[in-house]
């Protein structure tokens, strides 16, 4: 018995989640933790805190270790003699030897410094994938709640119709209308029933498109907050009447705009690129030593041979080195060298068009809230009379002082304008929610 309300438990859990509405914000912050873009830029970060570990380590000298053990037969060199003989001799060697880069043309300077920058972007990085993925959503889920709301509106344009066609239909067994009236009738219900069914088509879609954006389970439902979308729509027709100044937003938003930063560190890194090829055309200078033993017998002969602990203390021998490397000429260095300055001036390219590619989008986003405010406005007014014509024209028509093409033309006036006000709402939340994250709001709070 207590396995069983546990279970009937979670399944009321379950379902409470699977009912449960999802607003705008619900799917941008659901994408930030489980977009593909997100979790891979998580595993990037983890490099490049890797790589900086790895770029402090080159300062440290290396170490290495080396045993070697030789069975020689046949003509030889008696290392007691230095003379040849034909023995069977076993040598064993070893080696511990160290190397220090004294200096390699900053190169490893740079590439230190590189890596620190790398780390130090991860958090940049993070936030414009994030920011990325918040956009997008934004933009397919507004493009599924139109979706859903043109059903809507198709639905109600389908029930009318049909009214109509049942009104039509009663007048024509009393001899009022006509038969073609009524062909012309069922021909409107048909048509509707297409753009019901052509909007429904279009709303799986879209749905299927924003799942895909959230990396959200494709057999899962998601169910979208419509009443989430009539908010939004209040809270922006609030602040129509401000006309915020682009030039002040660009200017504040220059400085915390994540593809700004991203450009800027691309100019940064092939800067360092360049100076890491350049280093190496340059002498290099490096420190080395170490420490060298053997043990040797003689397996021909049976002679008295100093014991391994005795002959590995007495062979020891160190050694230390001081190396200068001059690079004379190298195709390849001078390749790379070449290839890094052009991919740093590149990349100052990149860094200007961002620059002015970000100038333009906020002073389209700005263009855009107004241009759309004042559509939706107009759009308003339009619907308002198109409902009112439509309204006198089917009184019209049922008074038998119209004709079914004249009501059915006011019909589709008023289905275009209630899809065109509500497409001006669409874009209007986006540009809106655009223009806030110009003037420094989260995407996703």
């Amino acid at each position: 018995m207590k396995r069983i309300i546990i279970l009937i438990g979670w399944i009321l859990v379950a379902s409470v989640v699977s009912a449960q509405s999802w607003s705008l914000d619900d799917c941008m912050k659901y994408a930030a933790e489980h977009a593909t873009d997100v979790k891979r830029e998580t595993i990037n970060a983890r490099q490049r805190k890797q790589d900086y570990h790895h770029a402090v380590a080159a300062f440290l000298p290396t170490v290495s270790g080396g045993v070697q053990g030789q069975y020689a037969w046949g003509r030889n060199i008696d290392p007691e003699t230095n003379t040849y003989n034909n023995v069977t001799t076993f040598n064993n060697y070893y080696q511990l030897y160290a190397e220090l880069n004294v200096f390699d043309g900053f190169a490893t300077i740079n590439a230190f410094k590189q890596a620190r920058l790398s780390r130090d972007f991860s958090a940049t990085a993070m936030q414009k994938a994030q920011d990325n993925i918040a956009i997008d959503v934004m933009q397919k889920y507004v493009d599924a709640v139109y979706a859903e709301a043109s059903i809507q509106i198709a639905s109600e344009k389908l029930s009318e119709s049909r009214r109509m066609l049942a009104k039509m239909q009663r007048l024509y067994e009393l001899g009022e209308k006509g038969r073609p009236d009524v062909a012309q009738m069922e021909s409107q219900v048909a048509e509707d029933e297409y753009s019901l069914t052509h909007q429904q088509n279009m709303a799986r879609q879209s749905l299927l498109a924003l799942k895909s954006a959230m990396n959200y389970p494709i057999g899962d439902e998601l169910k979208l907050d419509i009443q989430s979308k009539e908010k939004s729509l209040a809270s922006c027709q609030l602040t129509i009447g401000d006309k915020p100044n682009s030039e002040n937003i660009y200017q504040n938003f220059l400085n915390i705009s994540p593809d700004m930063k991203s450009a800027e560190y691309e100019v940064e890194l092939a800067h360092y690129d360049y100076k890491i090829a350049k280093g190496r055309l340059l002498p290099s200078l490096s420190l080395s030593g170490g420490i060298t033993t053997n043990y040797y017998k003689n397996l021909s002969l049976k002679g008295q041979y100093d014991g391994f602990a005795s002959q590995f203390r007495n062979n020891r021998g160190e050694y230390l080195a001081l190396t200068l490397s001059i690079p004379i000429y190298n195709s390849d260095r001078w390749h790379s060298m070449k290839k890094a300055r052009n991919n740093w001036q590149l990349a100052q390219m990149n860094l200007e068009e961002t620059r002015r590619k970000l100038h333009d989008q906020i002073a389209q986003a700005i263009m855009d809230v107004e241009g759309y405010a004042k559509e939706l406005h107009q759009m308003h007014k339009k619907v308002a009379s198109d409902s009112i014509a439509y309204h006198m024209s089917s009184r019209k028509f049922e008074e038998g002082m119209l004709s079914t093409f004249d009501l059915h033309t006011s019909a589709q006036t008023l289905l275009e304008s209630r899809i065109k006000e509500l497409q001006m709402q669409m874009l209007l939340v986006i540009k809106q929610r655009l223009v806030g994250y110009y003037q420094g709001e989260r995407l996703i709070k």
